[in-house]
C-alpha cells in the first residue's frame, strides 16, 4: 500500500516538472494574419470593430459584416486608417443579418470569398443582451437573443468551415461574455444563449482540431460599448450591482487581448483577475494550454473558496434590494 502510494506521488512529481519544462521552454507556434482575410461579424461597433482595427494593425485584409450601411461605411475609414500596409492591405464591408437562413449567410460568404480571397479568420462580436427576470421575459425576445447570439453564431462558423478544412488552416473566434460560465441575477435569457456558445465552441474545437483550425472563446465583462450603454438603461438594480465587481472594459482591450490569444492558439481569452478566476474554476473538460493546465491544478481549491464569497455577496445584494422593495411597498 506504502509502495503504491509512493509510486503515485512520483509519478505525480514527474508530470509536473514535466509541464513545468515544456512551460518554461517550449514557445509553442504564435500564428500570423499578414497578409491574410479576417472577417469579422459585428464589425462596424463595439468589440467588433476594436477587434477588426487590430487586424489591420497587424497586416490582415479585413471586411467587417453588419446591418448599417451608414456604421459600416465609418468603421471602415477608421480601420483603414489603422492598416500596417496601406498601400497593399484591403478593407470592406458587407451589409448582412446573420440571423438569416443559412442558405443566404453561405451565398453571401461564398461571394466574399470569391472577391476577398479565402478566410482565414472568423471573429464572431454579433451579438445582443437582454436584462430582465424570467417571468418578464418574453418568448419572442428570448426567441431574438438566441437567433442572434447562438444562431447567428453557428451559421457564419458553418458557412466558412469546409474552405477552412480544405486549407487545413484557420482561426475562429466566438464572442461570448463572463456570462458563459456563470449565472446572474436578471439574465437567464441571455446567460442562456451565452452558455450555448461554449458548448458550441468546445465541440467545434475538438471536431477542428485535426484540421489545424484553431477555436478561441472570448469572454469579455461589461464593456464600454453602444450597445451595454443601451442595456444600462433598462438594467436591474441587482444585476448592476452584482456586474460592478468585474468593473467595465474598453473594447480595444477585449479585442487586443482576443487577438493575442487567438494567436497564440489559447481557447479561453480573458481580461482582468475576474476572467481568469472563473475560468480556471469553471475548466471542466476544456481545451487547454500547459500554462492553464498548471494554473488549474495548482489553483482551482482555492479559488473555488474564494468563488463562495462571490456568490455570498450576490446573495446579500439580491436580498437586500428585495428588502428594500418590499419596505418600500408598505410605506405608500
Amino acid at each position: 500500500m506504502v509502495l503504491s502510494i509512493n509510486l503515485i506521488l512520483a509519478i505525480l512529481v514527474l508530470l509536473i516538472s514535466g509541464l513545468i519544462i515544456k512551460l518554461l521552454f517550449y514557445r509553442g507556434h504564435v500564428r500570423s494574419v499578414e497578409n491574410k482575410h479576417v472577417v469579422i461579424t459585428g464589425g462596424s461597433s463595439g468589440i467588433g470593430k476594436s477587434a477588426a482595427i487590430a487586424a489591420a494593425r497587424q497586416g490582415a485584409h479585413v471586411t467587417i459584416i453588419a446591418r448599417d450601411v451608414e456604421k459600416l461605411e465609418k468603421a471602415k475609414y477608421e480601420i483603414m486608417q489603422a492598416c500596417k500596409n496601406k498601400d497593399t492591405q484591403r478593407v470592406e464591408y458587407l451589409p448582412l443579418d446573420v440571423i438569416q437562413d443559412y442558405e443566404e449567410i453561405q451565398k453571401a460568404f461564398m461571394e466574399l470569398e470569391k472577391t476577398m480571397g479565402p478566410i482565414y479568420m472568423l471573429i464572431n462580436c454579433a451579438g445582443s443582451s437582454m436584462c430582465a427576470k424570467i417571468e418578464d421575459t418574453s418568448t419572442s425576445d428570448v426567441r431574438k437573443m438566441m437567433d442572434l447570439n447562438f444562431f447567428g453564431t453557428y451559421n457564419c462558423i458553418k458557412a466558412v468551415v469546409q474552405s477552412m478544412k480544405t486549407a487545413k488552416d484557420g482561426i475562429i473566434v466566438l464572442t461570448a461574455s463572463q456570462a458563459s460560465l456563470l449565472g446572474i441575477y436578471g439574465y437567464s435569457a441571455y446567460c442562456s444563449s451565452k452558455f450555448a456558445l461554449r458548448g458550441l465552441a468546445e465541440s467545434i474545437s475538438m471536431e477542428l482540431t485535426p484540421y489545424n483550425i484553431s477555436v478561441t472563446l472570448c469572454l469579455p465583462p461589461d464593456t464600454d460599448t453602444p450597445g451595454f450603454a443601451t442595456e444600462l438603461l433598462t438594467k436591474l438594480l441587482e444585476t448592476k450591482l452584482i456586474s460592478q465587481s468585474s468593473g467595465l472594459v474598453k473594447p480595444s482591450a477585449i479585442a487586443d487581448q482576443l487577438f493575442k490569444d487567438a494567436l497564440n492558439g489559447k481557447f479561453f481569452s480573458t481580461v482582468g483577475i475576474e476572467g481568469f478566476m472563473l475560468c480556471t474554476i469553471s475548466c471542466g473538460m476544456s481545451p487547454f494550454t500547459i500554462s492553464e493546465l498548471l494554473a488549474q491544478v495548482t489553483l482551482m481549491g482555492f479559488l473555488r473558496l474564494i468563488s463562495v464569497f462571490y456568490i455570498i455577496s450576490f446573495q446579500r445584494i439580491i436580498l437586500k434590494c428585495m428588502k428594500t422593495r418590499d419596505k418600500n411597498k408598505k410605506s405608500e
